[in-house]
Formats: structure tokens, C-alpha cells, sequence
């Protein structure tokens, strides 16, 4: 009897010490008060104050703008590094190149963004480029992490890959080219829409790499939050977080209701 009950308490107290936080802040966006921790009644002023304040919205529109290059860019690296890894496994380098494809996954944030920021400006000093740390310098320290995370969600997807569905439309009279467009991305699209989102939500969400290679003009959304919070937290950064959140929660419940409706129908017969 115990035993039966240990379990779902153990599930409830680890689902609440996650997501009593999250419920705490999104309820604590509609408090009238100035104070984000004291309730003095429902209002949701915080979310028009929000959208009248230009160095939030330039901050994650910013944010937004550099995950999504970010990403892109580290779906491809990192989709052509798996690649490389999965179908050529014998190579010159090939310890090396596998070894410093993972390396972003474990090293400490701080001497990434500190290695990154003495690169660039060593590059502007001998190069004259990048000229000044700003929106590129940050979209090349990010992708450079995220290919990594890319890397390793492709090259599983990969490794169970059926080759005998290349080898039959090559058979066919495909070229290696066309096969790979019309065979081979079309089954590891799932990998690559995952890794794509993975490289975003870790570039939106990076703090210490940005700070050391960004510039003036070019603070990202965890950075101006970080900023606010070492001053004292506004009520609108909980607006902010609670519209995030929704956004986050409306996406998942797609993805969800799609993946839901794509299944195939138990036929009975």
C-alpha cells in the first residue's frame, strides 16, 4: 500500500517544485501592485506597460531575429557534420572532427563566450572584421554551440537510417544528389525540425555567451532581464514571461493535437 502511494506523491511534489514558479509568475503578471510579490489586486496595466516599452520589444525582437539565423545556420552545419560522421566513418581527422563537433556540448559557457570573444577580436585585428561586437558576432557564437546540439539529434536519426530506401531509388535511376532531396531529407525531416527548434530555444535562451560577444545596441532579452533584475524586477518582465509561456504552451498543444490526428486508426476487423 505504501508503495502504491509513493510514487504519485513523489510525481506531485516533483511536478510542483517545476511549475509552481510558472503558475506563480503568470499569476503575478495581473497584480496591480508595482511590487512583483505582493498582490494587491487583479489589473493587467503590466501588459499594456510592456508593449509601451521600446527596450523590451527591441530586445526580443532582436532575440527572435538572432535564434532563428542561428538555428538555421547550425541545422546546416550540423546536418552536413552528422552526415560526415554517420556515412564516412573511416577519414583523415575523424577523431579529431568528432571531438571538436562535441566539445561545444561540454564546455563550460564562460570559456566558450571568453575563447569567442578573444577570436573576434583578434579576427578585427588582423582581419578588420567583424568591425565592432553586435547582432553577427552573437549569431556566429550561437550557431557554433548550437551546431553541436544539431549534430547529435541528426546523427541518431542517421545511424538508424534504412540505406536499402537510397540504394532502391539509386537503383531506380536517381542520382545521389536527388535521392538525398527526395529520399533521404524527407524521412530525417522530424531530426531536423527538432534540432532546428533545440539550436532555438538554446540561442533565446543565452545569457553568458551574448554577454561577452555582443556591443552596445545589441543586448538580447535574457540580457536586458538580467539587467532589470539586479535593479529589481518590473511587473511587465512577468507579462513578458507569462506571453512567452502561453505562446510555448499554444505550440505544444498543436504539435500535440497534429501528431494526435496523424496517427492511423486502429481498424478492426
Amino acid at each position: 500500500m505504501r508503495k502504491g502511494w509513493f510514487l504519485p506523491i513523489a510525481a506531485a511534489l516533483g511536478f510542483s517544485f517545476l511549475y509552481a514558479p510558472i503558475v506563480s509568475l503568470v499569476i503575478f503578471s495581473f497584480n496591480e501592485s508595482n511590487l512583483v510579490t505582493v498582490w494587491s489586486g487583479f489589473s493587467t496595466k503590466w501588459y499594456g506597460e510592456l508593449f509601451r516599452d521600446p527596450q523590451l520589444l527591441g530586445a526580443a525582437w532582436l532575440s527572435l531575429q538572432i535564434a532563428a539565423l542561428s538555428a538555421s545556420i547550425a541545422l546546416v552545419l550540423g546536418t552536413l557534420a552528422a552526415i560526415a560522421l554517420v556515412r564516412f566513418r573511416r577519414f583523415r581527422g575523424r577523431t579529431l572532427f568528432a571531438g571538436m563537433v562535441s566539445a561545444p556540448l561540454v564546455m563550460p559557457d564562460v570559456i566558450t563566450g571568453l575563447s569567442l570573444l578573444l577570436l573576434f577580436v583578434a579576427m578585427e585585428g588582423f582581419l578588420g572584421w567583424p568591425q565592432g561586437r553586435g547582432m553577427l558576432t552573437i549569431v556566429i557564437a550561437h550557431a557554433t554551440f548550437c551546431t553541436a546540439y544539431v549534430c547529435v539529434v541528426v546523427q541518431s536519426r542517421l545511424s538508424d537510417f534504412d540505406r536499402s530506401l537510397e540504394e532502391a531509388a539509386m537503383d531506380l535511376g536517381a542520382s545521389p544528389v536527388r535521392t538525398f532531396f527526395d529520399v533521404t531529407l524527407p524521412i530525417i525531416a522530424p531530426a531536423l525540425v527538432s534540432g532546428w527548434l533545440l539550436g532555438f530555444t538554446l540561442s533565446l535562451d543565452d545569457l553568458v555567451i551574448a554577454s561577452f560577444v555582443s556591443g552596445p545596441g545589441s543586448s538580447t532579452l535574457p540580457m536586458v532581464i538580467f539587467s532589470k533584475v539586479r535593479l529589481g524586477v518590473s511587473p511587465d518582465v512577468n507579462a513578458l514571461a507569462s506571453i512567452i509561456i502561453g505562446i510555448v504552451a499554444l505550440g505544444v498543444l498543436a504539435a500535440t493535437i497534429i501528431q494526435l490526428r496523424s496517427k492511423p486508426k486502429d481498424r478492426r476487423v
